[in-house]
C-alpha cells in the first residue's frame, strides 16, 4: 500500500485549529483592490472557518481523517 500524500495547495491554504476545525482565508483579496472599500478589505483579512459540509473533503486533502 503506497503512502497517502497531502494535497500541496491545501496545506498552504488551510490550518487546523486546536478544537479540530479548519481555518481558511477569505477569497477576493488578491488583486483589483483599488475598487474595493477599506472596510471590505479589512473584513476580508479576518479568517473564516470551513463549512461543516466541506470539512470532510478538506480533512481528506490534509490527510487527517
Amino acid at each position: 500500500m503506497p503512502k497517502i500524500k497531502t494535497h500541496s495547495r491545501a496545506k498552504k491554504t488551510f490550518r487546523v485549529t486546536g478544537t479540530g476545525k479548519i481555518r481558511r482565508y477569505k477569497a477576493f483579496k488578491s488583486h483589483l483592490l483599488t475598487k474595493k472599500s477599506k472596510s471590505r478589505k479589512r473584513g476580508l483579512r479576518i479568517h473564516g472557518l470551513v463549512h461543516p459540509t466541506n470539512a470532510k473533503l478538506v480533512k481528506r486533502m490534509l490527510v487527517m481523517a
